[in-house]
C-alpha cells in the first residue's frame, strides 16, 4: 500500500490523483461567487463519492450534498453530512425502508415527480414516526424525470397534505442545454428553461404551498444559472475537479484541472503511436478524449479498449519513450472517478493524504 509522503513518481499506475492547492482553490473560488450571488451551495457528490471530500465542502461554505441515489445518501449520512438532497426518485418497498433509517440519521429531502410516490412515503415516514423534507421535480426541458411544469401545483398539494413529508420546494435541470456552442443562445437558452422553474415557484406561492428551495444548476451552466433570479441553490459538483468536457465542450474555462490521472507509456508500435496502461477501465472518454498535459498538440487519444489507451503522436511527443510516465486529464470526471478505489492527494509532488471512494457502487 502506498504511504503518505510517497513522491507522486513512485506511485504505481494508472494512479487517480488531486492536485490538492488547484482543488482547494476550485472550492473557494465556487464557494466565493456564491456568497458574491448570494446563493446556496449544494454540490453533487456523485463528482466524488467521498464524505471526507463531502466535509471539506461543507467546511467552506456548502449547505450539504446532492446525491444521485439513496444508497450514496447513505453514505454521505454515515460521514457526517447532516444536509442531504436525493435528486432522484425513490421507489419500491426496500427503498422505503432504507429511506427511514436514512432520515434517522440527516435532514433529509427526497424528490417526487408523481402522484404514486407519495403515499408510500407518506406511509414509510408515518409508520417511523418521521417527517422527511420533498421538493417537486418539474422537467424544464430535459425530458428526463420530471412532472410538465402545469401539473406542478397539483402534484405539490398532494404532497404539502400528506402526513410525513414536508414540502420544501422545487427542482429542475437545464443538463439539454450545457454544451450548446453559441453561449449567447446557450444563456438564452438557459434562462428561459430556468423561468419555467421560476414560474412554478410564483404558482406554488399563490396557491399557499411554501416554496423555499428552488434548486438547479450543474458545472456546465452553474454561471448562468447562479444569475437567474429566484434559484436558491446550486447543485454544480464537477467543477472541484474540472475535466476536458467542462472546458472544452462547456466552456467553462475559470477553475484548474485539480483531477489527474497518472499512467504509463507500455508499448511504441510505431513511431507515431504509442500504448498506455489506461483503457476504458480506468478513464471515461464518451463526452469528450482525456488529454496529455504538455503534449495537448501532439498526443491524442484515437482509441480505447479495456486496458489499453492508444495515442496518435506527433512531434515533440514522438521522442515518448517506453516507461514513461504521462500525466492525463480526464475526459468526464465522474465517470473516470467511480473506476477506481481512491484519490491520491497531491501536494509539493508528494502524497499527501488518500480518500476512499466510499460512495463506488452505491447504484441502489
Amino acid at each position: 500500500m502506498h504511504q503518505i509522503g510517497c513522491p507522486v513518481e513512485e506511485l504505481d499506475t494508472p494512479a487517480l490523483c488531486i492536485d490538492l492547492d488547484a482543488f482547494e482553490a476550485n472550492i473557494a473560488k465556487m464557494a466565493a461567487l456564491c456568497r458574491e450571488h448570494g446563493i446556496q451551495w449544494r454540490p453533487h457528490a456523485k463528482a466524488h463519492k467521498s464524505p471526507q471530500i463531502a466535509q471539506k465542502l461543507v467546511e467552506a461554505g456548502a449547505i450539504g450534498v446532492t446525491c444521485a441515489k439513496l444508497s450514496e445518501a447513505e453514505v454521505m449520512a454515515v460521514g457526517g453530512i447532516r444536509d442531504i438532497l436525493v435528486a432522484n426518485q425513490i421507489a419500491g418497498p426496500a427503498k422505503m425502508r432504507r429511506l427511514a433509517n436514512v432520515a434517522r440519521q440527516c435532514d433529509l429531502i427526497v424528490t417526487i415527480d408523481h402522484a404514486d410516490q407519495v403515499g408510500p412515503i407518506s406511509r414509510a415516514m408515518a409508520d417511523a414516526g418521521l417527517n422527511v423534507r420533498a421538493i417537486i421535480e418539474v422537467d424544464i426541458g430535459l425530458h428526463r424525470a420530471g412532472v410538465a411544469p402545469e401539473h406542478a401545483v397539483e402534484l405539490g398539494k398532494l404532497v404539502d397534505a400528506a402526513p410525513g413529508i414536508t414540502l420544501a420546494g422545487i427542482m429542475g435541470y437545464e443538463g439539454h442545454l450545457l454544451t450548446l456552442t453559441d453561449l449567447d443562445e446557450k444563456e438564452r437558452k438557459i434562462r428561459e428553461a430556468l423561468g419555467l422553474l421560476v414560474e412554478v415557484r410564483d404558482r406554488y406561492v399563490e396557491a399557499g404551498l411554501p416554496c423555499p428551495i428552488v434548486s438547479a444548476g450543474g458545472t456546465g451552466s452553474y454561471s448562468i444559472t447562479m444569475r437567474c433570479p429566484g434559484i436558491t441553490e446550486l447543485q454544480a459538483g464537477g467543477l472541484i475537479f474540472m475535466d476536458a468536457f467542462y472546458r472544452y465542450r462547456c466552456h467553462v474555462t475559470e477553475f484548474q484541472h485539480a483531477l489527474k490521472l497518472y499512467v504509463t507509456v507500455v508499448s511504441r508500435p510505431t513511431p507515431n503511436r504509442a500504448i498506455v496502461d489506461a483503457g476504458r477501465k480506468a478513464h471515461f472518454v464518451d463526452h469528450q478524449p482525456s488529454f496529455v498535459v504538455g503534449y495537448e498538440d501532439s498526443a491524442r487519444f484515437t482509441r480505447l479498449s479495456a486496458e489499453h489507451g492508444e495515442l496518435e503522436l506527433d512531434e515533440p511527443a514522438r521522442g515518448l519513450k517506453i516507461g514513461d510516465r504521462l500525466e492525463l486529464v480526464p475526459g468526464y470526471s465522474d465517470m473516470t472517478n467511480v473506476l477506481h478505489n481512491e484519490f491520491y492527494g497531491i501536494r509539493n509532488g508528494q502524497v499527501e493524504v488518500i480518500w476512499p471512494l466510499v460512495g463506488r457502487g452505491r447504484l441502489q
